[in-house]
């Protein structure tokens, strides 16, 4: 199968970054050129921390045009000068996040939900991030999607959307194949226990 978007990973930090070997890493991944877009998610970190870590992530991601996201927080992405922010169901209402960001990228999670995505995109969010596919152990998954709901909600709209939970090497092509745009990963990337994680993004062709 020829993949038409080459650069169809959604890249998510992992949950904690504690040393410099992981910003030598993201380079050696965004040297594969198959990121589009990078999302800082750091739960459990003080806000002066994630400052000073999204500080250096923009940094690598303007040298390899990526787009760097931040989870959750509006603010924050304001405050970094980000690209834009993602919002899960729970969070800040996208339409409070748009007066906060302007014209800047609003992504939204719609688990497995055609509602929640024809919401989203009636309230002008920049793309929709739809699953979880497969078993994850970067969180515990509520809501489990089919590859049949990508086609659904592409018929919505020419909106991105994003496909994620649990992908990896054996499975992203089947989403891929299902009309996803991006594919959003993080565990196999990061966690991975056979490749390092520039070798990891080489086995997604």
């Amino acid at each position: 199968m020829k993949i038409q978007n080459k650069r169809f990973v959604y890249l998510i930090s992992p949950t904690k970054i504690q040393n410099n070997k992981f910003f030598k890493y993201l380079e050696l991944v965004f040297k594969s050129k198959k990121v589009s877009f990078f999302q800082l998610r750091l739960k459990n970190e003080k806000l002066s921390k994630k400052i000073l870590i999204s500080k250096k992530i923009i940094k690598i991601c303007r040298k390899y045009k990526v787009k760097f996201l931040i989870n959750d927080d509006p603010i924050l992405a304001l405050k970094v000068n980000a690209d834009g922010c993602h919002l899960g169901q729970k969070d800040m209402s996208i339409l409070k996040a748009k007066k906060i960001l302007k014209n800047k990228i609003i992504g939204i999670t719609c688990h497995n939900s055609i509602n929640l995505a024809k919401k989203a995109l009636t309230n002008g969010a920049s793309y929709i991030a739809v699953g979880a596919f497969y078993k994850t152990k970067t969180k515990k998954v509520i809501f489990r999607a089919k590859p049949s709901i990508l086609g659904e909600i592409n018929k919505l709209s020419d909106k991105p959307i994003v496909a994620i939970g649990g992908i990896n090497e054996k499975n992203y092509k089947k989403l891929l194949l299902n009309k996803a745009n991006f594919l959003a990963i993080s565990s196999y990337i990061w966690n991975n226990n056979k490749y390092k994680p520039h070798d990891a993004i080489k086995k997604l062709k």
